[in-house]
């Protein structure tokens, strides 16, 4: 027998949502803008429906139904006022815990405060009224449907997330301007992501091409980098990082340069299973798996590569041990040997770069002292320093989880304050650090401190290649990139400021100068005073440099991609190429 569903793609992902996550009681209420929520649940017999005219005694006749059953059950009504008579039915639910679904139906929410009949705000919703409350639009493009499969599949695991509770869908139709289109046979197939607790028996992982990548990480302790290792030599996998991942044990390796090429698509960028841990990385490594596998004692959804399949709310150190009791003898680790030979083949292929971040880094950073903290700038230095391999014996921070440059230097003086014996290392731009600098003359500035200023006199980011603003060319300066201010790369602002507050200050501007003067820089000894070293460079050579690093490889695959840019850069130029994003959602 054929069932026929709504054209409406959100609904579709719903349900298909629904039936997937085991919830199949409905007690809908009448209404218009629910229709084709409703028309399309009474023709899939899955779903078990009974009727209820007055939606307060729906959301009551839910909490029994939920209790007795043990299943969770969802209401569907309209708009206007009629979500507001959930409200004690759904109070009942959040202090019982039992799993009601409210899907509450609406009219688009662009009309909300509009005096359009029938549109009420249900964006806020009281504390002790449910656990969760998404908002769900109409899906327009490949983004759309991507947010929209991740928001619902987020509330639908929420009703039985630590002890259940009631959780809020507010729906977006098209009524009243929908056609009376129930002409899909088949529900799509939607991506279903599943959550698994401590103590649950856990899916299966089969040994094939497995990565850890470890975003911005607190400093491990040597049981977790031994239980990752041992995890590794069992299931073949590497450990993908970047400077903020905090991870020293033996299968690591700095993924940027291998991840960042223009015009080369390595193999080792496709796994077959990604595990995520750590929290917000900087920089914007990309990877290529089959499915990822979250693992992260908050259990919350973080979907980063777009790929979710697996929650894991635990410790992480308890999910790598439980596979590991899991898995046979130690496998090869080939998949690991693959991104080193990848990188190391990379790496020899830099030969000259500019005066540059880039090329500061690779100067400094084998000399910076066995374990001080570096602390990387947002974002022109962090992904610079990224590109210089993995070091197990110093830390790393960086501020990605606001990601924003303000508070660069705040932090870092903070950080010190934590140990007196300790280096700590900051590379920042000449923005960044202008806009934190009062912190200089904070009284607690330690000589611990030891700040590598950029200085190439702008928001540099804003002219490399990469960046869209660099089609402007000089004029993006003025208001882009904030070309001009604090000075303009003035040789005496920062020298008098760090000076006056009792700061050691050195400058360079060219790679003698630089070279010259790093040691002293890297020196282990602890001074009697903080030290900031301005370095001055411009935009030219930092983009040139940033060029060089991602171009040092080619694949088929990689120039194609790379020509068509170029192409469709060419052919319809800044404009064009935005609206053409924004059509194909990307």
């Amino acid at each position: 027998m054929e069932y026929h569903y709504t054209a409406e793609k959100n609904i579709q992902i719903l349900i298909s949502l629904m039936k997937a996550h085991g919830v199949r009681k409905i007690i809908a209420s009448p209404g218009s803008t629910n229709i084709t929520f409703v028309a399309s649940l009474k023709q899939d017999p899955y779903f078990e429906m009974y009727s209820a005219p007055d939606e307060r005694s729906a959301a009551y006749m839910a909490c029994g139904l939920a209790a007795e059953s043990g299943e969770p059950v969802a209401l569907s009504c309209t708009g206007a006022t009629a979500s507001r008579n959930y409200v004690p039915g759904l109070t009942e639910a959040f202090y019982r815990k039992l799993p009601v679904l409210a899907v509450t139906s609406t009219q688009h929410m662009g009309q909300i405060g509009q005096y359009v009949p029938q549109v009420i705000d249900r964006t806020e919703q009281m504390k002790d009224l449910v656990n969760l409350s998404v908002q769900i639009p109409m899906i327009h493009d490949e983004m759309d449907a991507w947010a929209v499969n991740t928001s619902l599949n987020t509330a639908l695991l929420e009703l039985r997330h630590r002890g259940g509770g009631p959780v809020h869908i507010n729906l977006t139709t098209s009524y009243p301007f929908y056609p009376a289109d129930f002409s899909v046979k088949q529900l799509p197939e939607t991506r279903v992501i599943y959550r698994y607790e401590y103590g649950q028996e856990l899916p299966a992982l089969k040994v094939g091409k497995v990565a850890i990548f470890v975003g911005a990480h607190a400093v491990m302790t040597d049981e977790l980098t031994n239980v990752i290792d041992s995890f590794s030599r069992k299931y073949n996998a590497v450990v993908l990082c970047d400077h903020t991942s905090n991870y020293n044990g033996a299968y690591g390796i700095s993924a940027s340069l291998v991840t960042s090429q223009d015009a080369h698509v390595s193999s080792c960028m496709s796994m077959d299973v990604l595990i995520h841990i750590g929290q917000v990385a900087g920089g914007y490594i990309g990877f290529r798996p089959k499915e990822v596998w979250r693992v992260n004692p908050d259990g919350a959804i973080r979907d980063t590569y777009r790929k979710l399949k697996y929650v894991f709310e635990m410790q992480e150190i308890d999910f790598f041990r439980q596979y590991i009791a899991r898995a046979g003898e130690e496998v090869s680790t080939t998949y690991y040997v693959e991104w080193v030979q990848e990188w190391t083949q990379l790496n020899n292929k830099v030969e000259q770069l500019p005066f540059s971040n880039i090329w500061i880094a690779r100067q400094t950073f084998s000399q910076i002292p066995a374990g001080s903290c570096l602390h990387l700038g947002i974002l022109n230095s962090l992904r610079a320093w990224n590109f210089c391999p993995l070091r197990k014996d110093i830390m790393g921070f960086s501020n990605t989880g606001g990601f924003g440059i303000d508070g660069l230097m705040s932090t870092i003086v903070g950080a010190a304050l934590a140990d007196k014996n300790q280096l700590h290392y900051l590379v920042i731009g000449d923005l960044a650090f202008f806009y934190d600098m009062n912190v200089l003359g904070n009284r607690h500035v330690s000589a611990t401190i030891r700040i590598l200023l950029v200085n190439n006199g702008k928001g540099t980011e804003f002219r490399n290649y990469t960046n869209f603003a660099s089609k402007f060319g000089d004029e993006a300066d003025a208001y882009i990139a904030a070309g001009g201010h604090y000075g303009n790369k003035s040789s005496m602002l920062v020298k008098h400021y760090a000076e006056d507050l009792g700061f050691e200050y050195m400058t360079a501007s060219t790679e003698e100068e630089y070279l010259a003067q790093v040691e002293h820089f890297c020196n282990p000894d602890i001074g009697d005073r903080p030290i900031l070293f301005e370095v001055f460079t411009n935009n030219t050579d930092e983009d040139e440099a940033l060029h060089t690093m991602r171009n040092l490889g080619t694949t088929a695959s990689g120039k194609m991609k790379r020509a068509a840019k170029d192409a469709v850069k060419e052919v319809l130029g800044p404009n064009g190429v935005q609206s053409l994003k924004r059509l194909m959602g990307k």
